[in-house]
């Protein structure tokens, strides 16, 4: 069934603001997925804050040619049925989350991305986004090796008060 021409204006004024916001857009071809099948994988992308949509490609580049950053941005890729996975806070998450998918269901296969500043990422280059570790991750990688040399500090002085200890019941002796 066709849509209207006020339909495609309105997809294309939604598109053309969440690729404004997005830091990541990822999309995948999804052939052979079931309706079911595309509602798990659109319960486990909200649950990341990661957005997806399925629309036609055509409006896909009509709104990107619309948005500063990716006008200059390469559409070769969008090509057959295709879905679209933003995130406007995090940039791993949308690869993540449809490389997950990908994993339980290989008829989806990422074909590639662009990010906020309209960088294109290729298949493989997406891939190895999606095995980054996600934004939490890092920051707690960050604080745990900040804390490392003072959890050290107090490690010491612990065995430092072992050591006074064992020096005092030998000196009462």
């Amino acid at each position: 069934m066709a849509i209207s021409k006020d339909k495609k204006q309105e997809l294309v004024a939604e598109l053309n603001e969440i690729l404004s916001e997005a830091k990541m857009a990822v999309f995948a071809q999804y052939t052979g997925i079931s309706v079911k099948d595309l509602q798990v994988l659109r319960r486990s992308a909200r649950e990341a804050g990661v957005t997806i949509k399925v629309v036609k490609n055509r409006l896909v580049r009509v709104a990107m040619s619309q948005v500063k950053a990716l006008k200059e941005t390469s559409t070769d890729t969008l090509k057959g049925q295709i879905l679209y996975a933003f995130s406007d806070t995090d940039e791993v998450a949308p690869a993540q989350v449809l490389d997950k998918f990908a994993k339980d269901h290989p008829e989806l296969v990422l074909i590639g991305a662009f990010s906020g500043e309209g960088a294109n990422l290729d298949a493989t280059e997406t891939t190895a986004l999606a095995k980054l570790p996600s934004k939490n991750d890092l920051i707690a990688q960050v604080i745990a090796t900040l804390q490392s040399p003072l959890n050290d500090v107090v490690s010491g002085i612990n065995g430092l008060g072992g050591i006074l200890n064992a020096l005092e019941t030998k000196a009462t002796d």
